[in-house]
C-alpha cells in the first residue's frame, strides 16, 4: 500500500494473551488489614503507570477467590491512585456479607503503603426468573472484514503524532487481544464517522491458560474485566476527535462498574458495542455491552475517566 510505514514486524514476537492470564496470578499473602490477602504483578505498557484494568482483572480475580458457590454479578470501583508498573499490588479482601443468595466482598488494592484502588463485588446463588436481554447492534460488519489494529498501524499513512514503536508495537499485538474496530481506529486519528457509537471485535490471540484458583468460567469474567477498560473511553474521544496519539493527551480511569448478565467461554469473537453518553468538565462517560457473535448479551459495563488535553 502506497504510503506504508516498515515497522521490522517480522522482527517482533508472535502476540499472545500470555500478559493477561499472568496479570490475574494471585499469590496469597498474610492479611494486614481484612480476611484475606494477595499479591499481583502489573503487566509492562508503554504509558508512565499501569494499565487500569490489569487492577480491575486482579481485584475481580481477589474476590473470586473469596467466594465459593456463587457467581459474580457485579462489581463497583474507584481508581485512587497510578500504580507503577511491573511491581505487586497487595489486595486485600473484606468478606463483608455470606448471605443464601448473595455474598459481597470489598477489596482494596494498595502499593507502597497506600490504597490505589477499591472495589466492591457482588455474588450471587442464582434463582430462577424470567429473562430479558438487550440486542445487538446491527449491520456490524464481520471481524474477518476489518483489518487488525496491527495491519491498521503498519498500513496507515496518518501522522504517528505521539506513537512510538514500542506504543505501536504493544497497541497491535501486547495487550493479549485482538481488536477490530467500527467505524474505525482513534489511534492516530479519528477514522470512520464521528459518531457517539463504536464497536470493537475482541478476542484473545491464542487460547487462553488456566489460572490457578480460577475455574475457567471464572477466568473468563476476569477477562472481559480486563479487556474492557482499553477501549471504553474511545466513543467519546472519537466525538471530542481526540485520537490516542494527539499530543498533549491525557486520559485515566476514574471509576467503573460492571455487570455479569450470562456465562460464555471467552475462547472466540466477542462484540464490544460502545456508546458516550457525556463528556463536560475533563471527565467522559460511556457504557459498553458485550456480546457473542450470535448476539447473546454477557455483560455491561460503564465508566467514567479524565480527558484532559492542552
Amino acid at each position: 500500500m502506497t504510503g506504508s510505514r516498515a515497522t521490522g514486524a517480522g522482527l517482533r514476537s508472535v502476540p499472545t494473551s500470555a500478559a493477561f492470564t499472568a496479570a490475574i496470578a494471585l499469590t496469597p499473602a498474610e492479611p494486614e488489614h481484612f480476611d484475606l490477602a494477595f499479591t499481583a504483578t502489573t503487566q509492562p505498557c508503554p504509558w508512565p503507570k499501569a494499565y487500569g484494568g490489569d487492577m480491575v482483572a486482579q481485584a475481580t480475580a481477589a474476590a473470586m477467590r473469596s467466594a465459593e458457590g456463587k457467581t459474580l454479578h457485579s462489581t463497583h470501583s474507584y481508581f485512587l491512585r497510578p500504580v507503577d508498573i511491573g511491581a505487586d499490588v497487595r489486595y486485600e479482601v473484606e468478606l463483608l456479607r455470606d448471605g443464601r443468595g448473595y455474598a459481597t466482598r470489598q477489596v482494596r488494592g494498595f502499593q507502597n503503603g497506600k490504597p490505589v484502588y477499591v472495589c466492591l463485588a457482588n455474588f450471587a446463588a442464582g434463582e430462577p426468573g424470567g429473562t430479558f436481554a438487550a440486542e445487538p447492534p446491527t449491520d456490524v460488519p464481520g471481524p474477518a472484514e476489518l483489518p487488525s489494529s496491527a495491519s491498521y498501524l503498519r498500513d496507515t499513512a496518518a501522522p504517528r503524532g505521539t506513537m512510538t514503536d514500542a506504543s505501536e508495537e504493544y497497541w497491535g499485538g501486547g495487550r493479549s487481544f485482538d481488536m477490530r474496530h467500527v467505524p474505525g481506529p482513534v489511534y492516530l486519528t479519528i477514522e470512520g464517522e464521528r459518531v457517539p457509537q463504536q464497536a470493537v471485535w475482541v478476542r484473545p490471540f491464542d487460547p487462553l491458560r488456566p489460572v490457578e484458583g480460577l475455574t475457567d468460567e471464572q477466568r473468563d469474567l476476569a477477562a472481559l474485566a480486563y479487556v474492557c477498560d482499553y477501549t471504553i473511553l474511545e466513543p467519546v474521544l472519537r466525538m471530542l476527535d481526540l485520537p490516542w496519539a494527539l499530543p498533549g493527551l491525557v486520559t485515566a480511569s476514574l471509576d467503573h462498574a460492571m455487570w455479569f448478565h450470562r456465562p460464555a467461554p471467552v475462547d472466540g469473537w466477542l462484540l464490544y458495542a460502545q456508546e458516550a453518553v457525556a463528556a463536560d468538565a475533563g471527565r467522559g462517560l460511556a457504557v459498553g455491552r458485550f456480546f457473542t457473535p450470535t448476539g447473546t448479551h454477557l455483560a455491561t459495563v460503564v465508566q467514567e475517566g479524565l480527558i484532559r488535553s492542552s
